[in-house]
């Protein structure tokens, strides 16, 4: 008995130190590289998007140079990888990405059984519906018998089919493997009615050659928390991933922007302004990095709310309002554990 139990704690053991020896990879692999890979939406206006030059821009895209700036000093420092639905979480499992950041809904599902971990919400999204106005549709539940382009491996494709099953409605989905197809077999009358998250349909609308030609229907017909996530088993560089997000949220809320954080790294007595600025305790130790992580994430990105506005606010294409993605202190849900 004895031995036995020895042996089982040797074993126990061997397998605690090759945890311990695994731990932190990630963080190690992107300090050797030098960059961080993320992957992102082949084409979502607003959350990741590439102009002709392959200048990359949008929400996700900013949360990816956010995590360079903290990790690597640098937010240039980002290889931006265009992944369609199906492909987004084989490849996180793969390693061939560091963090996908592809306006992903997190749910159970994903959450427990594809090897990934989320690490917060960047955006408070729902599904609905995208109609030429020509079809003189005011409600979802008047789209019985409607033909409907979706895209495949997305949580729209069960969230559609729930909605039409529990309204005793019937229709036809015409299915695409990536954004691009899916938004231009609708804009070109392959099907009658587009559905994805709303924020994606303000972004088709925007492609189409009148976008006033197309109304977004009022319904809201599922929860779509969409957020970052990084590959399960690696608790270092998850927690980093993590704290960057919520750096972001918190630096809006405590009134920290890249315009002032100079100023207030100098002035502020604040201590939740000090740390963020990295001017008070230093929290970069306890994540494995310096002091300096969270400033330069304001500094060269800026905070949430910048994010939000130039990517999909009111003077953008999208035009979305803040809404329920406003701060808590501001009526919205919005809110990030405090970084200290």
């Amino acid at each position: 008995m004895k031995k036995t139990l020895t042996a089982a704690g040797l074993v126990a053991a061997s397998f605690a130190f090759a945890a311990a020896a695994s731990a932190g990879t990630v963080l190690d692999e992107v300090k050797s590289s030098g960059v961080v890979v993320c992957g992102v939406n082949t084409a979502a206006p607003g959350f990741s998007n590439a102009d002709s030059q392959g200048n990359w821009t949008g929400l996700d895209v900013d949360y990816c140079r956010a995590l360079a700036a903290a990790v690597l000093g640098d937010a240039t420092k980002v290889k931006f990888v265009p992944l369609n639905s199906p492909q987004r979480f084989s490849a996180l499992q793969a390693g061939e990405i560091d963090v996908l950041a592809r306006n992903t809904t997190w749910n159970l599902t994903r959450d427990a059984s594809l090897g990934a971990v989320f690490v917060g919400t960047n955006y408070y999204d729902g599904q609905g519906f995208l109609v030429p106005k020509k079809l003189n549709v005011k409600s979802a539940k008047q789209l019985n018998g409607a033909t409907i382009c979706v895209q495949s491996g997305t949580s729209s494709e069960p969230s559609v089919a729930d909605y039409f099953k529990s309204n005793n409605m019937k229709y036809k989905a015409v299915v695409f493997d990536t954004t691009e197809a899916t938004q231009g077999a609708f804009l070109s009358g392959r099907c009658q009615v587009y559905t994805t998250d709303m924020s994606d349909l303000a972004g088709a609308r925007t492609k189409a050659a009148n976008p006033d030609d197309y109304i977004i229907l009022p319904e809201v017909i599922s929860k779509e928390p969409l957020g970052p996530a990084v590959r399960r088993g690696d608790n270092e560089w998850f927690q980093i991933a993590r704290w960057v997000l919520n750096a972001m949220i918190e630096a809006e809320e405590k009134g920290i922007t890249s315009a002032n954080v100079d100023e207030l790294r100098k002035t502020s007595t604040d201590p939740n302004v000090k740390r963020l600025t990295g001017a008070g305790d230093d929290t970069g130790k306890l994540l494995g990095l310096d002091k300096d992580w969270s400033y330069r994430i304001v500094k060269q990105v800026g905070n949430y709310g910048e994010s939000f506005e130039k990517n999909l606010g009111p003077k953008t294409p999208l035009a979305l309002p803040r809404g329920i993605n406003n701060q808590w202190t501001n009526g919205g849900i919005l809110y990030a554990p405090p970084v200290r």
